[in-house]
């Protein structure tokens, strides 16, 4: 295999690499991740993250590892105390550029503001003073066990460190959800970070802690800092296949012509994310019992199905696809080892 490093006269930032087919994938040098934020609260009724932030935060302990500055962080405080979703408007959409450049005053969304701090305090976005990583802990109602989300397939630091936590929790599933679509993906709160990483849990229901669910999380949590630590202290990690669900498109729930929903997830499709959808199936079930079939041109995985959070954004499930990644080598790069 070609060795990428010897023909970079600097690290290869994963941003700028891209998948690379079979036969030519190599190991590329990158910088080394010395900064990580692990946000909890973004969405305040989501409590595994609010417990584990708030456990950290009085003993980081547990999150200490060599070299690294690990900061447990309560994005949503007001949201928090008072155990909602959020308070006027959703910060895990609230990073754009539009609202991160908006002038500061008293008008603007509580989420608003608090996106713009927390950029002051990680980012600035897509500078090179921004955390390395972030970590944005969530719950969700749906049966989707562990996932990470993940904003691109050309960040191979996240998808080797993807690899690395699926082989660590084996045989239990832990399922890797990519949304890089132009018109789908959305401004979170993590994006802050070179390298952004969602932490999906459940089921949960809001405002509910479940022990199973709080220490698969902290499982997960362990595993994804091990990694980091592994990779600056100059452990190589050769290239690899990841499978990864793509987001396609959202499906929304069928309506009236006065936006009343008329129909509810069907019974087959209830709590079988990842699971095949395929064209015929039925996907709801409206009031008076009749199916509404699946009318896609190819079999897909749904995913994030009756997620109570997203009823007002008038989205019923996820459509992904399937896929398997090749994913580069990497290895930290010679210069950052000797900075050590």
């Amino acid at each position: 295999m070609r060795n990428l490093v010897s023909e970079a006269n600097k690290p290869l930032s994963p941003a700028q690499s891209s998948p690379l087919p079979p036969a030519m994938t190599g190991v590329a040098s990158l910088c080394s991740a010395r900064r990580v934020a692990v946000f909890g609260g973004t969405h305040g009724n989501e409590l595994s993250g609010v417990a584990l932030v708030g456990l950290w935060l009085q003993d980081g302990a547990e999150i200490r590892r060599r070299g690294l500055e690990v900061r447990p962080f309560m994005a949503n405080p007001r949201a928090v105390q008072q155990r909602t979703r959020y308070i006027d408007t959703d910060l895990n959409r609230a990073f754009t550029l539009e609202n991160l450049s908006s002038a500061q005053g008293e008008d603007l969304p509580y989420e608003v503001k608090r996106a713009q701090e927390i950029n002051q305090l990680f980012g600035p976005m897509g500078s090179p003073d921004a955390y390395d990583v972030i970590f944005d802990l969530h719950n969700t109602t749906s049966n989707m066990g562990c996932t990470l989300i993940l904003e691109s397939s050309d960040d191979h630091f996240n998808l080797q460190m993807a690899h690395y936590i699926k082989g660590a929790v084996a045989p239990v599933s832990c399922s890797v959800l990519l949304n890089d679509h132009p018109h789908l993906h959305y401004s979170t709160t993590r994006s802050v970070a070179k390298h952004p990483v969602g932490l999906e849990v459940g089921p949960q229901p809001q405002g509910v802690l479940r022990s199973n669910i709080f220490e698969s999380m902290r499982l997960i949590m362990k595993h994804a800092l091990d990694f980091i630590e592994l990779f600056n202290e100059g452990m190589q990690f050769p290239p690899c296949a990841v499978e990864v669900f793509r987001v396609s498109e959202r499906v929304d729930y069928p309506h009236d012509s006065n936006g009343n929903i008329t129909a509810m997830v069907h019974p087959s499709l209830q709590d079988c994310d990842w699971e095949p959808l395929n064209p015929g199936d039925p996907m709801f079930q409206t009031f008076d019992g009749r199916s509404v079939e699946y009318k896609g041109d190819c079999t897909v995985c749904p995913t994030f199905i009756n997620e109570a959070a997203y009823y007002e954004k008038k989205q019923a499930f996820v459509v992904t696809r399937k896929e398997t990644l090749t994913v580069m080598g990497i290895r930290v790069s010679n210069t950052m080892l000797s900075k050590k």
